[in-house]
């Protein structure tokens, strides 16, 4: 391997852990939003539901696949797209989905259920569409990677805050009304620092290859986003809620594939920045977008 795929950002061991923990602090804090009818609410009526989380962990891996083949990235930006198509909805798509004037509601059932499924949907999504390209498919056999072992550190990253959080949000009503809005500010205020101060720690290594995967990541968020409203226009969704698959598609928890991209891939340059990238530029896009729909009511579409 040379140049983009040669590449090993730094984390020290430590530095990792501190990272596992904010994360695990953000997902706390998202879980203390989740209510009992949130889940009552897929229940009465799964069928968008469904069809956003087909979007999510069916159609859009199966597209990002079918764009690898089309730009043939260097290995490890593949994997990174791979691995960034694979994880579940980041935590600013419920913010954008309102923004949008889309269906709120169905944005958070969706992205808490993805967020549920991703203990087993991202390591088998992962598995199966790495093996499936030949060059992520060696970069995979070369590192080993465990679906089982990426199963348990994505339930004690997500799967234990959030199980944590509703149980506070549960037994302790009061207190979770006050602390909600302060800790999540605060969660995704220190998250964002700390990936501020990590990317500064190997600013040469994204300085220089950054210009490498801009485009693969505009071309692959773009993707995310329109696969997102068009699965749920095929599916016969209404304009609010295609709004909201869009963005529960097209905003990926970039952060979980960063800590697994260090955590089983040795910080393997090419996914790292992709997956830093994508962390950056699906805020600029989907804060765009959003303010676009938000002018625009469902009706004129």
């Amino acid at each position: 391997m040379n140049g983009i795929d040669a590449v090993r950002l730094n984390f020290s061991p430590a530095t990792l852990h501190l990272l596992n923990a904010i994360l695990g602090i953000v997902m706390f804090g998202v879980a203390l939003d989740l209510r009992g009818d949130d889940f009552r609410r897929v229940l009465a009526n799964p069928r968008p539901v469904l069809i956003g989380l087909a979007g999510h962990y069916v159609v859009f891996p199966a597209f990002t696949f079918l764009l690898v083949l089309a730009i043939k990235p260097p290995p490890s930006v593949a994997l990174g797209m791979m691995l960034v198509a694979s994880c579940p909805a980041g935590n600013i798509s419920n913010f954008l989905v309102h923004l949008a004037r889309g269906n709120t509601a169905l944005s958070v059932s969706i992205s808490s259920a993805s967020t549920v499924l991703s203990v087993v949907a991202t390591p088998l999504v992962l598995r199966f569409w790495g093996s499936m390209y030949e060059p992520t498919r060696v970069i995979m056999r070369a590192v080993a990677v465990d679906p089982m072992d990426m199963f348990v550190t994505i339930f004690a990253l997500l799967g234990l805050p959030l199980l944590a959080g509703m149980l506070v949000q549960r037994h302790w009503p009061a207190f979770t009304d006050r602390v909600r809005a302060p800790m999540k500010r605060l969660s995704i205020g220190i998250f964002a620092a700390f990936l501020v101060l990590a990317l500064a720690a190997n600013w040469q290594y994204f300085v220089k290859y950054v210009g490498r995967v801009v485009l693969a990541v505009v071309l692959h968020n773009a993707l995310a986003l329109t696969t997102g409203y068009w699965t749920a226009a095929a599916f016969g969704l209404p304009v609010r809620d295609r709004r909201a698959v869009s963005f529960e598609v097209g905003i990926q928890n970039s952060g979980l594939g960063l800590i697994l991209i260090f955590t089983f891939f040795g910080g393997l340059g090419g996914a790292a920045i992709v997956a830093a990238w994508w962390g950056i530029w699906h805020v600029i896009a989907g804060l765009s977008l959003a303010t676009y729909w938000s002018k625009r009511t469902a009706d004129s579409v």
